[in-house]
């Protein structure tokens, strides 16, 4: 058997499903495509999570595009973090072109033009679905590894979520654990201190800085009502086809706290929401993060353990994470160690280092008897990538250099016409553009403090009163009324009186 026939048969045999799959691509071997040797993804096997890694410009991007296309085609939901602002011509048809039709035809695949329902979301001020969390929501313990407190800061922390419970006072933005803070801090000092324990106003002035820190990041866009509801990513439309929710932060590339914040919190929500399903036979969400470095970049280790914790149990609940960065090491090991799925597209050596990169990320591949992997790494053309998937035996497939199919939608972004076309059409925009600002733990605690303010000006003004009849009491009457009574008691005595009628009556006589 040649060489190329021995491929083919290794490819087709270490990528063969019984079960539903999708198709990303064929086989490549010493620069030339085999017909016929076509990569499949097992749609059991997506929730094992998965990296799309290369250097800028290898096509990255697309293979992001034809994921989502193919999981929206057979009725699985995707939610897609945009940082560039990549993403948005999903929702329109794309347009064959002569490289297409080429690509297609050496892949043995057929092209076809097709749009996809598209949700357009966004963390900021753009136009959008907009997306909210209260600070209840994220509990204690994840509002304080996002503010990398210690150990005493967060319980701190708990003392406060603690409080509002038990006095039925809601936290839903920062303006109101903001207000706590300083309740606790100022009028409600001795109340804290009798019922849970002194606390450091030192403490609470480290913890009220990082949330402001927070804040000046625009994390007071995002905290608060109306909560974005986990049911709402997991729509069909009328079709059959799974909606591509698109998140755009062009606006918050400069904001990782936000970015970091937002995915945790998000994919707290859907643990915690989501019904344990084991390994059932499709997914029932696809995440895709895009630019994930600038997650692990300014995560701290508190942040990072949490992010492991949830990608190793979210799993279970039928919800595949897939990172996309440039270079696999960007991805903490303890991640990478999670990932079923993995398509690294070309990788640039232009120093010392990035040849180490590149001999590291070979090795995280499995051996091939087809390929010089670290070799191959650096002569990828664009569009093109090395592929290592788990079959449905959970079992790693053969590493194999694969062509990907191009996207069946528009390459390129939304007009800002397009763009509130769609906006105009969501029920989602409709359902959450509406901001609640309903009564929570700064007005009440507001409240309070003026109605403790009231009684205690109604307090001093009773002692006042009380005092300055004691005091009139105690000294008797004053010279004023002393003079006054004497005055009027010589003007009514009888003596008095008979002389001044005698004095008349000579006055009259004369």
């Amino acid at each position: 058997m040649d060489n190329k026939n021995s491929f083919s048969k290794h490819i087709n045999e270490g990528y063969f499903c019984k079960g539903e799959s999708i198709i990303i691509g064929g086989g490549i071997l010493e620069n030339e495509t085999i017909i016929d040797t076509h990569v499949k993804i097992p749609l059991k096997t997506l929730n094992r999570h998965g990296l799309i890694a290369g250097a800028t410009g290898t096509g990255k991007t697309k293979t992001i595009q034809v994921l989502s296309e193919q999981l929206s085609q057979v009725g699985i939901p995707v939610l897609m973090m945009d940082i560039k602002g990549d993403f948005s011509g999903i929702a329109k048809e794309g347009e064959e072109k002569s490289f297409i039709t080429e690509r297609h035809a050496k892949i043995a695949l057929p092209y076809t033009i097709a749009k996809f329902p598209v949700e357009l979301l966004t963390l900021s001020e753009q136009n959008g679905v907009r997306l909210r969390a209260t600070i209840s929501e994220f509990g204690p313990v994840l509002f304080s590894r996002i503010l990398d407190l210690n150990d005493t800061q967060s319980g701190v922390i708990s003392i406060i979520f603690k409080y509002c419970d038990d006095n039925k006072m809601p936290l839903l933005d920062l303006k109101d654990i903001k207000k706590v803070i300083n309740y606790i801090t100022e009028e409600g000092k001795e109340e804290i201190t009798e019922s849970y324990g002194k606390i450091s106003t030192s403490t609470t002035g480290t913890i009220l800085r990082k949330i402001i820190e927070l804040e000046q990041q625009g994390a007071d866009l995002f905290f608060g009502e109306k909560s974005f509801e986990i049911d709402d990513l997991m729509r069909i439309d009328e079709n059959g086809k799974g909606f591509i929710n698109i998140i755009r932060l062009t606006d918050i590339q400069d904001k990782p706290k936000l970015f970091s914040t937002f995915m945790l919190s998000l994919m707290a929500e859907i643990y915690q929401q989501m019904p344990e399903q084991g390994d059932v036979g499709r997914p029932e969400l696809v995440i895709f993060i895009d630019e994930a470095h600038l997650i692990f970049k300014e995560a701290n280790k508190a942040l990072l353990d949490q992010i492991e914790t949830i990608v190793k149990l979210i799993r279970s609940k039928g919800i595949g994470i897939y990172f996309i960065t440039q270079n696999p090491m960007d991805v903490p090991s303890g991640i990478l160690a999670q990932l079923g799925l993995k398509i690294q597209h070309a990788l640039r050596a232009f120093t010392a280092n990035d040849r180490k990169a590149i001999k590291q990320t070979a090795d995280n591949y499995p051996t091939s008897e087809f390929y010089n992997t670290s070799e191959v790494l650096t002569s990828l053309g664009i569009g093109e990538a090395f592929v290592t998937a788990l079959n449905e035996k959970g079992v790693p497939t053969p590493l194999v250099a694969t062509m990907l199919r191009a996207p069946m939608s528009r390459m390129d972004v939304l007009t800002e016409s397009e763009v509130q076309e769609i906006n105009n059409q969501s029920k989602l925009v409709k359902k959450y553009s509406e901001l609640i600002d309903r009564e929570s733990a700064y007005e009440l605690l507001n409240k309070k403090i003026t109605e403790t303010e009231k009684l205690a000006k109604q307090e001093a003004q009773k002692k006042e009163e009380l005092k300055t009849t004691k005091k009139q009491e105690t000294q008797g009457p004053s010279t004023t009324e002393v003079v006054g009574k004497s005055v009027l008691k010589v003007l009514t005595s009888a003596t008095f009186i008979r002389g001044f009628f005698g004095i008349l009556s000579k006055v009259m006589k004369k």
